[in-house]
């Protein structure tokens, strides 16, 4: 079975940086898509971006709260996938997820099957 975590989550003020780390295990990770996501308070889940495994087109989100800061790579050989954040505001606190699907590579969260559990960060003064 198919497991994932993640870890990196953190406290940091505005205009920091952190990078993401999501470990899969049970499969290998070049067989995948990984999708990041997020999730405030009170709101849905929203994707960040997705790594392909090749089959289908690799995604970002082009929200402009997002491009230019938040890049998602992936090592196949250490089977983690990344979350880079830099410049990290105030309105990008929320539990960090990561999911994955065999067949889609995209923003609905509906369209993955299996979840980590998530990352808090939290970014303030």
């Amino acid at each position: 079975q198919v497991q994932l975590v993640e870890s990196g989550g953190a406290s940091v003020q505005p205009g920091g940086s952190l990078r993401l780390s999501c470990v899969v295990s049970g499969s290998k990770l070049e067989d995948y898509n990984i999708g990041w996501f997020r999730q405030a308070p009170g709101t849905e889940r929203e994707g960040i971006g997705c790594t392909s495994n090749g089959g289908v087109p690799s995604w970002a989100s082009n929200s402009i709260f997002m491009k230019d800061r938040f890049t998602v790579s992936r090592d196949n050989s250490r089977n983690t996938v990344y979350l880079q954040m830099i410049n990290l505001t105030p309105d990008d606190t929320g539990v960090y997820y990561c999911a994955i699907s065999r067949l889609y590579c995209g923003r609905l969260h509906r369209m993955y099957d299996t979840w980590g559990q998530g990352t808090q960060v939290i970014v303030s003064e």
